[in-house]
């Protein structure tokens, strides 16, 4: 069995209080589970979830420097590490308060010599997951297969993987299962063959939906876009790439997209940008909650502290009635100089408090009416008229000349760009 000692000891469950001055991190500032906005639970509209990788697996390492992060759970043979690893867990979820976790198989139990003996540790471990669960209520936000380090009969293998991982999430009642393509993708276009890269992926995932459909498997499926880091270029470079993708093959019944803005501003855009491009399409699925330095040309996968960039991502999923059954995975990690386990705690708190602040912030925004209204006024002349056919479908360019030429040159309407953002600002 695994150790059964406190691994953060002098640390109680987090709690909520908002009169807390500026020194004090470790309580809740803006995050009130219980609290109601727009008829729902303020837990309800973020769903919380904390990912495995980097906060129970990072060891701070990066290409330059080595291991800074000393785990006292990361003790012993590779499966009494795991073990230890699950409990140490399973207290932070507890004392943090939130109801879900996401991991990638391999983060969950180590990879043994084949990949029955891979499977054999993840049932075991999956076991003890499955226990913990029942004792805590803590739920698994979303599953994922590490397919981008096994270094052979990568597309098999990937598939082997996949299989067990889609056993795993049926398993253990996961809300949804994540696609990343960490590798697929080309470092030179003289190599690759984009065409039969592209149709193999999608078959790939019909794949998936097939073995999904015969289990029984209820979740949801994300495809996570990313447009670069290890490969020169992915084919999943943005959220419009991967809906045109999804489209293209028939599988845009089956997927929605997990968005990590730190991928987002990757690829050139802004941190909302993928979030309200996905929701526009009835795309958006879930949210990977994190924020990169965009003076950097890498996915550094920092905590989110911005109000403004968690102001405008609960706009989008606000107008979109939510994120069910997604939601917000902190996909980020403690820098490596942020060694002190207290650090995973502060770390979190101030996130959770930014997208509570966050949603605050547009709840006022939306229950306001102001902004919301300036924009329906402003895309008025669609509701009747020739705007009215054009916004159906049955306008034709014959009706566009006869328009103007029956009511002359347009006038010219301010876009008002600078009043909106004065707007918006006095709700940060």
């Amino acid at each position: 069995m695994a150790t059964e000692g406190e691994y953060f000891k002098g640390i109680s469950k987090i709690p909520y209080l908002p009169s807390a001055g500026p020194h004090d991190v470790m309580c809740f500032k803006q995050y009130n589970a219980e609290e109601v906005l727009l008829g729902r639970k303020m837990e309800d509209w973020l769903r919380f979830s904390v990912c495995y990788w980097h906060t129970f697996c990072g060891i701070g390492a990066d290409p330059f420097g080595s291991q800074t992060l000393h785990r006292p759970w990361n003790q012993g043979t590779p499966m009494e590490s795991a073990r230890n690893r699950l409990n140490a867990a399973f207290e932070f979820f507890n004392k943090l308060g939130v109801k879900y976790y996401t991991f990638h198989d391999r983060d969950m139990a180590p990879e043994g010599s084949t990949l029955e003996e891979s499977n054999r540790n993840l049932d075991q471990l999956t076991d003890l997951a499955l226990q913990l669960q029942a004792q805590t209520g803590v739920q698994v936000l979303w599953v994922t297969c590490n397919l981008f380090a096994h270094p052979s009969h990568v597309l098999a293998y990937a598939g082997a993987q996949v299989k067990k991982g889609l056993d795993i999430a049926k398993k253990l009642g996961a809300e949804n299962f994540v696609f990343w393509g960490g590798r697929e993708g080309f470092y030179s276009i003289l190599n690759t063959d984009v065409a039969a890269e592209l149709k193999h992926m999608a078959n790939f995932f019909k794949m998936a939906v097939r073995y999904k459909e015969k289990i029984g498997l209820k979740c949801q499926f994300l495809i996570e876009p990313k447009p670069k880091e290890p490969c020169k270029h992915q084919y999943d470079y943005d959220a419009m790439s991967v809906i045109g993708f999804l489209k293209h093959y028939g599988l845009d019944d089956h997927f929605k997209l997990n968005i990590e803005p730190n991928h987002t501003t990757l690829a050139g855009h802004s941190y909302e940008h993928d979030i309200v491009m996905a929701s526009a399409f009835g795309m958006l699925g879930s949210v990977d909650s994190n924020t990169g330095s965009p003076d950097l040309g890498w996915d550094t996968d920092q905590f989110p502290m911005d109000t403004k960039n968690t102001t405008l991502v609960m706009k989008a999923i606000i107008e979109q009635g939510g994120l069910q059954p997604g939601g917000l995975n902190f996909d980020a990690k403690v820098r490596r100089e942020s060694t002190d386990l207290e650090d995973l705690f502060i770390a979190h708190i101030g996130a959770m408090d930014a997208f509570a602040r966050g949603l605050r912030n547009a709840v006022r925004l939306t229950e306001d009416g102001l902004l919301p209204g300036m924009v329906k006024e402003r895309y008025s002349s669609f509701a009747q008229g020739l705007g009215q056919r054009v916004e159906e479908g049955t306008a034709t360019l014959e009706d566009m000349e006869a328009y103007i030429k029956q009511n002359g040159e347009p006038k010219v309407t301010s876009g008002k760009q600078e009043k909106y953002e004065s707007i918006f600002n006095q709700y940060i």
